[in-house]
């Protein structure tokens, strides 16, 4: 077996046993919940359409959550809060999880790979490459949280 996909199989079941753990803890959450002082909120009609439609068409919605960056454990929580079926649930897991799986073992471990060998020729350079990226990513994070700060007029949020 070669190294990408012993990796691959390595954080497949990384992912299984994660997600499906954030899973059972969130349909135990969801069950406790029902018998607290919130399960007259949880039984109205309102929560209950929520329920329904996130138990029919909230697969898609977890299987793709293995694709971004921080939606993925509250996807998998809510799926089981709002007691999805494991049959809708565990094929979006597996199939959700083996891409995360593969794209890691792939892109992620390549990426890592071609840092190394970077800070191994060049560490200047390296430190440079290291740097740049995380000032671009404190730069998008500070735009963003400009931009969210505005008002939809393009003012901020306290003139408009």
């Amino acid at each position: 077996m070669d190294k990408i996909a012993l990796t691959a199989a390595a954080l497949y079941a990384i992912v299984l046993l994660r997600a499906g753990g954030t899973f059972a803890v969130g349909w135990l959450a969801g069950a406790g919940a029902r018998r607290s002082r919130f399960a007259d909120r949880i039984s109205s009609a309102r929560f209950q359409r929520a329920e329904r439609a996130i138990q029919r068409w909230g697969a898609p919605v977890v299987a793709v959550s293995f694709l971004t960056v921080g939606f993925q454990t509250a996807a998998n929580f809510l799926a089981g809060s709002m007691r999805m079926p494991l049959p809708r649930y565990l094929p979006a897991l597996f199939v959700g999880g083996a891409a995360w799986a593969l794209l890691y073992a792939t892109v992620g471990l390549g990426a890592l790979d071609v840092l190394g060998r970077l800070f191994t020729d060049r560490p200047a350079l390296g430190t440079v490459v290291v740097a740049a990226l995380a000032l671009g990513a404190c730069g998008a994070v500070a735009y963003r949280r400009r931009r969210a700060a505005r008002g939809p007029d393009g003012l901020p949020a306290e003139e408009s």
